[in-house]
C-alpha cells in the first residue's frame, strides 16, 4: 500500500512537472520575437502615414519591444535602391514582409518569392503581376489597396466645380497604378461630356513645369493617386493656387499637402487594415488564404484655403 502511494506520488510530481514545461514552452512560442521587413517606395505623406498606421497597429496587437524586429528601408524613388535593398530583405529571413508601393512590391517580390509579402498604397495589384486573381492569391503576396473610385472622384469634381469644362490629367506614364486611373478618369470625364489635356511628369523635377504648362489652359486639375504626384503636391499646390483652379487629387493626404477636395481614404488607416492581415499571416494563416482587400472607409476631405482660391462657382456636396 505504501509503495503504491509512493507511486502515485511521483507520477503526479511527474506530469506537474511536464505540465510546467509545456507551459514554460507555450509562453516561449508566444513571446518569440517576430521579424518583420518593410521596404518603402519614397518620402511621401501617403506612403508614410500608411507605415505609421501598420506599426502602431503591430505594437497594439502586442507586437512592440523585444517582440518585434522590423528592418525598416527607404528607396527614395531610386530604382537602383529597390534592388539593393529588396535584396537585402529576403536574406533577412523575415516571417513577413511589407512592400508600400506598386514598384517596391514588384522590386521585393522579384527578389523573394517565398517570404509572405503584405502590400499596401497599391491600386492595382493584378496589373502590375503581383496576383493573379485579387480574390485568390496564387503568389506569396496579399494586401489591402487603395483604389477608391476614379469615376466618383471625377463625379465630385464636376459636382463642387459646374464651371470646370476642361479638366487637366497629370501623372507619371513609368507607374502603372497611374495609367489604370487615368484611364478610367478619361473615359468618365468623356461620359460626362467634358474635355481634358494630359501632362506627364516623371520625376519631381519635371512636375512644376508641366504644371504650369497644363494649368494655364485647363479649368481644374486630376491627379491619381501617383507617388510622383504626391510627392510633389505643394508645387502643384501652388501653381493651382495661382492660377485660381481646382486640384482633384486620388488621394486624401494629397489634399492636405495643397489640393482641393476629393472622396479618399485614411492611409494610416489602411495601414492599420494592413497589419491586421499581418498578424493573420504571424498566427499562421497563409497568403493564399487571405483575399486582397479594399479600403474599408472613403470619406469627403478638402482644403478650405485652397477652396476659397478658386474663382469659380463652388457647390460643396452636403
Amino acid at each position: 500500500m505504501k509503495k503504491h502511494r509512493l507511486l502515485v506520488i511521483a507520477t503526479a510530481a511527474l506530469v506537474g512537472l511536464t505540465l510546467i514545461g509545456c507551459g514554460k514552452k507555450s509562453n516561449a512560442a508566444s513571446s518569440k520575437t517576430v521579424k518583420i521587413g518593410i521596404l518603402q517606395l519614397i518620402d511621401q505623406s501617403a506612403l508614410t502615414e500608411a507605415r505609421k498606421g501598420f506599426e502602431a497597429e503591430l505594437a497594439k496587437a502586442g507586437y512592440s519591444g523585444d517582440r518585434v524586429k522590423i528592418d525598416y528601408v527607404n528607396a527614395q524613388g531610386d530604382q537602383a535602391n529597390l534592388k539593393t535593398m529588396s535584396d537585402r530583405l529576403a536574406s533577412d529571413k523575415n516571417d513577413v514582409n511589407l512592400a508600400i508601393a506598386t514598384p517596391a512590391a514588384q522590386a521585393l517580390q522579384q527578389a523573394d518569392k517565398k517570404t509572405p509579402m503584405l502590400f499596401t498604397a497599391i491600386t492595382d495589384p493584378k496589373s502590375a503581376g503581383l496576383v493573379t486573381n485579387p480574390a485568390k492569391p496564387d503568389k506569396n503576396a496579399t494586401g489591402v489597396t487603395d483604389l477608391v473610385a476614379v469615376a466618383k472622384q471625377i463625379d465630385l469634381l464636376h459636382q463642387t466645380f459646374p464651371e470646370a469644362k476642361t479638366v487637366g490629367l497629370m501623372y507619371n506614364a513609368g507607374e502603372p497604378n497611374s495609367v489604370y486611373q487615368i484611364k478610367q478618369a478619361k473615359a468618365r470625364l468623356k461620359q460626362l461630356g467634358l474635355r481634358y489635356q494630359v501632362r506627364t511628369a516623371a520625376t519631381t523635377n519635371d512636375v512644376q513645369q508641366a504644371a504650369e504648362s497644363l494649368a494655364k489652359s485647363v479649368d481644374a486639375l486630376y491627379l491619381p493617386a501617383d507617388n510622383v504626384m504626391a510627392a510633389a503636391m505643394p508645387t502643384i499646390g501652388k501653381v493651382a493656387k495661382a492660377q485660381q483652379i481646382p486640384v482633384v487629387p486620388a488621394a486624401s493626404t494629397m489634399v492636405q499637402d495643397g489640393g482641393t477636395i476629393t472622396k479618399g481614404i485614411n492611409y494610416r488607416d489602411l495601414g492599420k487594415q494592413t497589419a491586421k492581415m499581418a498578424i493573420k499571416l504571424l498566427k499562421g494563416k497563409t497568403v493564399k488564404t487571405l483575399p486582397v482587400e479594399k479600403p474599408a472607409k472613403v470619406e469627403t476631405v478638402r482644403n478650405e484655403a485652397m477652396l476659397k482660391a478658386v474663382k469659380q462657382t463652388v457647390k460643396l456636396p452636403e
